[in-house]
């Protein structure tokens, strides 16, 4: 399957805003605040100006994608199953999204950026409920309990985990002790990070 191997700094140029796609060292150095708070490309400084209504729909759909680093045929299959669910399409989409293994990761602190998550994950470092599992796509639910692997504990990544101030959001418990957490309830919308105009995304796929 393809995988975007290029400079993370390019995507959030694309959707002129911070991405945070290599964690923390984004805080650091990054074009949009220095020299080149414009989209890359040789046109660049000329695509400033106002986008159609189609192309801000597509905009806030690839922030969404490059955030959770998923590739198109991915975040499509998950947009239809949020679309299959009852309820509002937008809102299970953003849940379905915050419930992959590998954003739980991230968001219980125990990695610096999704990608870190995901390769943590690949890799086979974490149990969920005492299982391995090694798929970052993988949909937690609440009380479903995730862990480091013994054999992980072992190593360097879990050491440092002392150092983090880790900021977990409310719907999942941490113990950092222990190098696991527990989904104590289902996202909600308003537990997103970042402000994404998802309504917009459900209208470019309902085209």
């Amino acid at each position: 399957m393809a995988r975007y191997t290029g400079p993370k700094c390019r995507r959030c140029r694309q959707v002129g805003i911070k991405l945070f796609l290599k964690g923390i060292r984004c805080t650091t150095k990054c074009p949009l605040d220095n020299a080149k708070p414009f989209p890359p490309g040789q046109h660049g400084k000329s695509n400033i100006g106002k986008k159609s209504e189609y192309g801000r729909q597509q905009r806030e759909k690839q922030k969404m994608r490059y955030m959770f680093g998923m590739n198109e045929k991915q975040f499509r299959l998950m947009f239809e199953k949020a679309s299959k669910k009852t309820g509002v399409t937008g809102d299970t989409l953003l849940q379905l999204l915050e419930r992959r293994l590998d954003n739980v990761i991230y968001r219980a602190g125990f990695a610096s950026s999704r990608d870190q998550a995901k390769q943590y994950v690949n890799h086979g470092l974490f149990k969920v409920n005492g299982r391995n599992v090694d798929m970052p796509s993988f949909l937690v639910k609440p009380n479903d309990k995730f862990e480091f692997k013994a054999s992980a504990k072992k190593s360097k990544i879990f050491e440092n985990l002392k150092n983090l101030k880790i900021r977990p959001p409310r719907w999942i418990k941490v113990d950092v002790v222990k190098g696991g957490g527990e989904i104590i309830d289902l996202p909600r919308k308003e537990d997103f990070e970042k402000a994404v105009a998802v309504q917009s995304i459900v209208e470019f796929y309902s085209k």
